[in-house]
């Protein structure tokens, strides 16, 4: 009988990556000569990958740029987040202790994101927390992203686990809307970055800090003998 796997989202949910990322985001605003997207605002922009943060960005101060300048300034950004990935990026807290808690009743970990999966390996490795998951899947692991609940099913499927034993945990609609659509229960952190509140977006739980992660999960998923 397979354990129960806890799929997590990244940004937002597992890791406060916003000041990196805004930081980024702006770095590449200047070399632009754009003014700099408030951090509260880029905040909630955070969530479909950087190209998409790019763009909201760009949208933000009422620019629209082709394909090709756009892919411009993503090679830009991953260029310059990749060498300042961790410098301010922190897990929330309680995080590492949740994790023991559901480790010892089982529990196996996995992260489904929609950060490149190179770069989701280089934030977790600098945060000595990639042991703790027995797969890292971000957008172009399977070349599917959420909202799409196929990226989430192979998720699950490379960490060993069995989608009907299962859960999501995240911060935003794309990954409640994920998990809705893979048949999975979904938990929603409220202090990740989503401009909707996610009491309106239909978790099945809502934790406002990790140490709440453990009892949430057997509630929605009781522990087999």
């Amino acid at each position: 009988m397979s354990a129960l796997t806890v799929v997590f989202d990244l940004d937002g949910t597992l890791v406060d990556t916003a000041p990196d990322l805004v930081d980024t985001l702006n770095v590449v605003f200047g070399r632009e000569k754009l003014p700099p997207v408030p951090y509260a605002e880029a905040r909630n922009m955070i969530g479909g990958g950087a190209r998409r943060m790019i763009e909201l960005g760009l949208q933000s101060e009422g620019r629209a740029v082709t394909t090709v300048e756009l892919d411009r300034l993503f090679a830009d950004f991953i260029a310059h987040y990749s060498a300042h990935i961790a410098d301010r990026s922190r897990p929330f807290p309680g995080l590492e202790q949740a994790l023991d808690r559901l480790a010892v009743k089982g529990c196996r970990f996995a992260v489904c994101t929609n950060k490149l999966e190179g770069l989701s390996r280089l934030l977790l490795d600098a945060l000595k927390l990639t042991g703790r998951f027995e797969a890292i899947c971000g957008q172009d692991t399977f070349g599917v992203q959420k909202p799409n609940p196929e990226i989430l099913r192979r998720t699950i499927l490379k960490a060993g686990g069995d989608v009907g034993h299962a859960i999501m945990v995240g911060d935003s609609a794309n990954d409640i809307d994920t998990a809705l659509a893979a048949g999975l229960p979904v938990i929603a952190v409220d202090f990740g970055y989503t401009e909707i509140p996610v009491t309106q977006l239909g978790p099945h739980r809502i934790i406002s800090h990790f140490d709440e992660l453990p009892a949430a999960v057997f509630d929605l998923v009781p522990a087999r003998p």
